[in-house]
């Protein structure tokens, strides 16, 4: 029995030795490299043709390499563009835009005022000069747990101040001095009101205006627009009972015909709406000047907003 055990330990030993010289006489792995379980090939030589152009080295302070795009909207924006847009060129204003996703008929998508807000804050920022707009938030509030219309989506109050706050935060941390919010529901603007009022008081002092521009929200003024001075009168704009009109229509018609079904509309003699007949080009031409009848309206609350901050400062 002794003999056994005295074998065993006799064995193990030299076990344990001779795997402590293979790894210590195994080649350590190269740097940049991992051991052999998670070890990755070299990386292939590349020879770039000689007419190729070798980019520079990748840093933040780095001179953008390619032009400047004719785009207002961040999330279509390198971090270059958006870093010279704000801290060469003075863009210091942002535009925080909130729709919906919601039932709306059987022509237009349940973004409906997403699509307004594509083309609408387009022109507003281009009106404005020196603004540029952040992604579309395109939910609104309400209970998710009550939800039961197809595509609808809804997020709980906090949710959205939640959301509304910390993109505002994000933007003044960049450099933006002036952040209006702008809804396109009647659901969004006490929303609205509600994050850039809890702001204000927040960074009172700090040099940061922030707005939520009701004004924009401004149907009936559009309504009696297309009517009485662009002559493209609707009677009575609920009478398909859709949540659609002409003027809506038009607009997003701007965004995509698309998005109104037009194509398919026409082919079944539906591309009309409340008794307008929704003719392409002429649909086009007036749903632009209802874009730019809000975008004017929108400035000119921003402006006002301005001025009576500045008057507050130097009181």
């Amino acid at each position: 029995m002794k003999r056994s055990c005295c074998a065993l330990m006799v064995a193990a030993i030299v076990l344990l030795a001779t795997a402590t010289a293979s790894a210590e006489q195994a080649p350590a792995p190269q740097a940049g490299q991992r051991g052999q379980r998670g070890q990755q090939p070299p990386r292939p030589t590349v020879v770039r043709p000689k007419d190729q152009r070798v980019p520079a080295p990748f840093s933040m302070d780095m001179v953008r390499p390619v032009a400047m795009p004719d785009n207002l909207w961040m999330s279509e924006l390198t971090i270059l563009e958006m870093r010279d847009l704000v801290k060469t060129y003075g863009y210091k204003t942002a535009l925080i835009l909130n729709g919906t996703v919601e039932s709306n008929g059987p022509y237009l998508t349940t973004g409906k005022h997403n699509h307004v807000l594509k083309v609408t804050g387009d022109a507003i920022a281009r009106s404005l000069g020196k603004t540029l707009i952040a992604p579309i938030v395109m939910l609104d509030t309400g209970n998710p747990e009550t939800v039961n219309a197809p595509g609808s989506i809804k997020l709980r109050p906090e949710t959205l101040n939640a959301v509304l706050k910390d993109m505002a935060t994000s933007l003044k941390g960049q450099g933006f001095t002036e952040i209006f919010f702008i809804g396109d529901s009647g659901s969004n603007q006490n929303d609205l009101t509600k994050a850039a009022t809890e702001l204000t008081a927040a960074w009172k002092g700090q040099g940061v205006l922030v707005s939520h521009i009701r004004e924009y929200y401004n149907y009936g003024d559009v309504l009696k627009y297309q009517n009485e001075v662009l002559g493209k009168v609707e009677l009575d704009k609920d009478l398909d009972g859709y949540h659609d009109d002409y003027y809506i229509s038009s607009i997003i018609m701007n965004d995509s015909p698309k998005h109104v079904r037009y194509d398919e509309r026409v082919k079944v003699n539906l591309n009309h709406i409340n008794s307008l007949p929704l003719v392409l080009d002429e649909a086009l031409a007036i749903g632009k000047k209802l874009i730019q009848f809000r975008a004017d309206a929108t400035v000119a609350a921003i402006r006002q907003r301005r001025a009576q901050a500045s008057k507050s400062d130097r009181n």
